[in-house]
């Protein structure tokens, strides 16, 4: 496994496998032992400005390409993802502590947006509109927006990096893709090294690894990129937009969120339970879209409370390698440290620990809180950690208002004995996406992804992902002859 990383821990531009040219190195460690993976020498602006001007001069040619020959390459990328699945998976466990769960389950996503992009080459299509003046054809095409600048996440890197990336490449655009830092191979580099494998041409897709520290906002401000998809926290997409903005660029943002799962007075408590612990531990709690509050009617408080500790504290945390483990390391000892410090903050001003977790390097066992006060920060943020909130509601329209209460907006789910009940509740409540009887951690290729408020700009998947990677052009033919005022 460690000549796997240290074969991939170099930039990626114009085709090339080459170190950086800057003056530091990002190491890239193992969260669960600290094993050293690879050593990457950070790329310089200027070789973020190189990877620009490669992919500018690819795209060209790229989007004049027979759109069957771009989803020839898609479908190449996709054998070598399925061919490579198992020292793919192996990696996910090394560098971001996934679980042998949590591997398998963003690798089968991986496939599945990689086979949506094999038939969104053939998606973008044309048509022709009527004109008021006589003998004129208007003529509309889809065309790629052009250049497209990827910035990933660790929590799914190699996923979140793909699911723009692929349908960017498919559509005939060209990208420069910057990964986290804390996972430089499984959201970059490697997915370089797919896509050369299954046939890409030189200079179409770049990755640079780097740091803001290095090159300040180059990637942002470059005038090539048209576009800049970025994932990550709301605090870094909103210093993204506002660089895009001043720049005329265009931006998709899918940033962090506070989701609420409900549990109604009629729901399956069991069945509940078991969504609950899985939207809100899964991967740690390193989720987007994890259930951080927890709210139940009071009539099934009790019950509920009991069976969702009993099976929290049932969950196994240790090595990501072994098969068993549920819970691995958080990706860093900063994440682990600043989870921990909200799980004591917390308790300090007033709420009780049902479970209270610890921290061991940067393994976190699971919390759960309730009797959290009123006016307490932590029901009003992030926590990218195992810590589950219980909130008690009294009917409907106070878990709406609590649900509301945050000021993200991305995920959520009801659970009630009443499908079209749930349907109304989950109306009510501002966020992008609600699942009626279901977990909150869901992403399908076709089905429109992102949030409300604080939890990004934008939609990504089917029809929302060629809106976001083309643009449309209007071409007019004149048959006849126009006439001129003068």
């Amino acid at each position: 496994m460690s000549s796997f990383f240290t074969d991939l821990a170099l930039q990626y531009i114009d085709g090339e496998w080459r170190p950086g040219k800057g003056s530091w190195d990002i190491i890239d460690f193992n969260p669960y032992d600290g094993e050293k993976l690879a050593s990457i020498t950070v790329a310089t602006a200027g070789e973020v400005d190189q990877a620009y001007r490669a992919a500018e001069r690819a795209q060209r040619g790229w989007a004049d390409t027979n759109a069957y020959e771009r989803r020839a390459v898609m479908e190449k990328a996709l054998r070598v993802v399925e061919e490579r699945e198992a020292e793919i998976a192996e990696a996910i466990v090394a560098e971001l502590g996934g679980t042998r769960l949590k591997a398998a389950f963003e690798l089968h996503l991986a496939k599945e947006f990689l086979r949506e992009a094999v038939q969104l080459a053939l998606r973008p299509t044309g048509e022709i509109l009527p004109s008021p003046v006589e003998g004129k054809e208007n003529r509309v095409h889809r065309v790629p927006v052009g250049v497209v600048g990827v910035i990933s996440p660790f929590n799914f890197p190699f996923l979140l990096s793909l699911k723009s990336v692929a349908p960017a490449l498919a559509l005939g655009n060209a990208v420069v893709l910057k990964p986290h830092q804390n996972t430089p191979v499984c959201g970059g580099t490697l997915l370089a090294k797919v896509f050369e494998e299954a046939g890409l041409p030189a200079g179409l897709l770049n990755v640079v690894v780097t740091d803001i520290a290095e090159i300040g906002d180059a990637l942002l401000e470059h005038p090539v990129p048209q576009l800049i998809s970025f994932t990550g926290s709301d605090k870094v997409g909103r210093h993204v937009a506002t660089v895009c903005a001043a720049h005329l660029k265009r931006a998709v943002l899918e940033l962090g969120g506070n989701s609420a799962l409900i549990v109604l007075d009629d729901a399956d408590i069991d069945y509940a339970v078991d969504a609950a612990v899985f939207s809100r531990y899964v991967h740690q709690g390193q989720v987007c879209m994890a259930a951080n509050r927890i709210l139940v009617d009071r009539a099934v408080e009790e019950e509920f409370t009991e069976k969702f500790v009993a099976k929290v504290a049932s969950l196994r945390v240790g090595d990501p390698a072994d098969p068993a483990t549920h819970i691995g390391p958080l990706i860093n000892s900063s994440q682990a440290d600043a989870v921990s410090k909200i799980v004591d903050r917390t308790v300090e001003e007033g709420a009780t620990a049902l479970l209270h977790g610890r921290a061991d390097g940067n393994l976190v066992s699971p919390s759960v809180l309730t009797g959290i006060p009123a006016g307490s920060p932590v029901l009003h943020e992030e926590i990218f950690g195992p810590v589950a909130l219980l909130v008690p509601f009294d009917g409907e329209d106070e878990a709406v208002r609590i649900a509301n209460d945050t000021p993200y907006g991305l995920s959520g789910a009801v659970h009630t004995g009443n499908i079209e009940r749930g349907v109304r509740v989950g109306r009510r409540i501002h966020t992008g996406m609600i699942h009626i009887n279901d977990g909150t951690v869901h992403d399908e290729p076709v089905v429109p992804f992102g949030g409300e408020k604080n939890s990004g700009l934008g939609r990504l998947n089917g029809d929302a992902t060629l809106e976001a990677f083309t643009t449309q052009k209007w071409i007019s033919v004149q048959h006849g002859r126009s006439r001129f005022p003068f």
